[in-house]
C-alpha cells in the first residue's frame, strides 16, 4: 500500500512575490513558488541542467528563464519551452489554505 504525500505549509500567501518567483527553504529542500496568472505553481529551485539557481532567472508569466545558460521550463508541468534544457523540472503541487501555501512533499 503506497503511503500518501502530505502537505506542508511552505509560506504565507502574502509574503509571495507578486507575479514572481519565491525562493523558499523547506528543511534543506529549495523549492521555486512561481505566482502566475493562472494560479501558484512550484519546482525545485535549482535547474536540472546548469544547477543554476531558477530563484534568480528571468520569470514571464508561465516560463522561468534559467540564468546560467537560458534553459526555459513552463512552471505549470516543468516541461523544457527553451533550449539547452532538454529534461522536465522537478514539479510540486501546491494548493492555498487558511493564507498558507502549501505543497506536497
Amino acid at each position: 500500500m503506497a503511503r500518501e504525500k502530505a502537505w506542508v505549509d511552505l509560506i504565507p500567501r502574502d509574503a509571495l512575490e507578486k507575479a514572481w518567483v519565491t525562493r523558499v527553504d523547506l528543511g534543506g529542500r529549495v523549492l521555486a513558488v512561481y505566482d502566475t496568472p493562472s494560479g501558484l505553481f512550484a519546482s525545485a529551485a535549482l535547474c536540472n541542467h546548469g544547477g543554476a539557481d531558477l530563484c534568480d532567472g528571468y520569470f514571464d508569466g508561465h516560463v522561468i528563464e534559467c540564468p546560467l545558460h537560458q534553459g526555459a521550463f513552463d512552471v505549470r508541468d516543468g516541461r523544457p519551452v527553451g533550449a539547452p534544457a532538454v529534461r522536465r523540472m522537478l514539479t510540486y503541487e501546491v494548493r492555498e489554505r487558511g493564507g498558507m501555501v502549501q505543497v506536497r512533499i
